[in-house]
C-alpha cells in the first residue's frame, strides 16, 4: 500500500511540475499577433489571420466596464474615419451576455463589428489583464501597440498613428 501511494504521489508531482512549467504564448509587441477565429453578432465569422494586408485594431471590452462604454464613442467616430478596406475594428466582448453588447451598441450608435469570445480563448491568447485593452495589428500580422485602459481613438494622435499604420 505504502508503494502504491509513494508511486501515487511521485506521478502527481511530476504532473503539477510539468504543467507548471509549460506557459501559453501571450501576444508580444513586435511579434505574430495570436490568431483567433470569432464570430460577430450578425453571424459573421472573423478571422484574423484572414485580414493580412490590413490594419486592424482588437478591443476587448464588456457592457458592465463604465470606461469601456466611455471609449466607445470615439472608437465609432475613429472607424468611420479611417478607411474600410485598409483598416478593421475589431470589438471582442469578453466575459459578458453578448445580448447586453446588443443593447448597449444600439444606444451608442455603434456600427463596428462586436465578436463573442465565448470560451475567452482570444482573451487567454492576447493574456487579457481587464478591459478596456487594445492591440493595434499591423498590415504584416505583427502586433505593433498595446493599450491598457480607455483611450481617446480619435484624437489627432492616434488618428495619426493609426494611419502612419495604413500607409507603411
Amino acid at each position: 500500500m505504502k508503494r502504491i501511494s509513494f508511486i501515487v504521489i511521485c506521478l502527481c508531482l511530476t504532473f503539477f511540475l510539468v504543467s507548471c512549467g509549460q506557459r501559453s504564448k501571450k501576444a508580444e509587441v513586435g511579434k505574430l499577433a495570436p490568431d483567433f477565429t470569432l464570430m460577430d453578432r450578425k453571424g459573421k465569422t472573423w478571422n484574423l489571420s484572414e485580414l493580412k494586408g490590413q490594419v486592424v485594431f482588437v478591443n476587448f471590452w464588456a457592457t458592465w466596464c463604465p470606461p469601456c462604454r466611455e471609449e466607445m464613442p470615439s472608437m465609432e467616430r475613429l472607424y468611420r474615419l479611417l478607411p474600410t478596406d485598409k483598416f478593421k475594428m475589431l470589438a471582442i466582448l469578453n466575459g459578458d451576455e453578448p445580448a447586453f453588447a446588443d443593447k448597449i451598441a444600439v444606444k451608442l450608435g455603434v456600427t463596428f463589428p462586436i465578436l463573442v469570445d465565448p470560451d475567452n480563448k482570444a482573451g487567454l491568447a492576447y493574456g487579457l489583464t481587464g478591459v478596456p485593452e487594445t492591440y493595434i495589428i499591423d498590415k504584416q500580422g505583427v502586433l505593433r501597440e498595446k493599450f491598457l485602459g480607455p483611450v481617446e481613438w480619435d484624437s489627432p494622435d492616434a488618428q495619426q498613428k493609426l494611419m502612419q499604420y495604413i500607409n507603411e
